[in-house]
């Protein structure tokens, strides 16, 4: 199975999977029900300072990148996050979802990353 990343705000291109929104934030304008979402792990998102920070300036994406990972690191809910998504992976894929306007340089591409290191 694989872990694929899609932007929430898109029509739901893949309701094949379990689908996670790896947000801190609730995205605006989209309603629960037509998020067509499994879980939102808030938690596993990155800092409110980190987010702000960024500000989804693509020129600082490659330190974002680096705190965002740091901050995973340290963060106390990775290790039943990370078991959620295996356990899903046994059956089905996985799809993280996100806000970003970017579908490049997110956290949800870190994400994607990060766990497929770990497998």
């Amino acid at each position: 199975m694989q872990i694929k990343i899609e932007r929430i705000y898109t029509k739901p291109i893949d309701t094949d999977g379990y689908r996670i929104l790896v947000d801190r934030l609730w995205p605006r304008g989209i309603s629960k029900i037509n998020a067509q979402l499994d879980q939102w792990c808030k938690e596993i998102g990155p800092s409110t300072e980190l987010r702000k920070w960024f500000n989804h300036e693509v020129p600082k994406y490659p330190e974002f990148k680096q705190r965002y990972l740091t901050e995973l690191n340290q963060n106390v809910t990775l290790p039943s996050f990370l078991q959620l998504v295996q356990e899903h992976l046994k059956t089905e894929n996985v799809i993280l979802l996100f806000g970003a306007k970017d579908e490049k340089h997110n956290q949800a591409v870190v994400l994607q990353e990060y766990i497929q290191s770990q497998s």
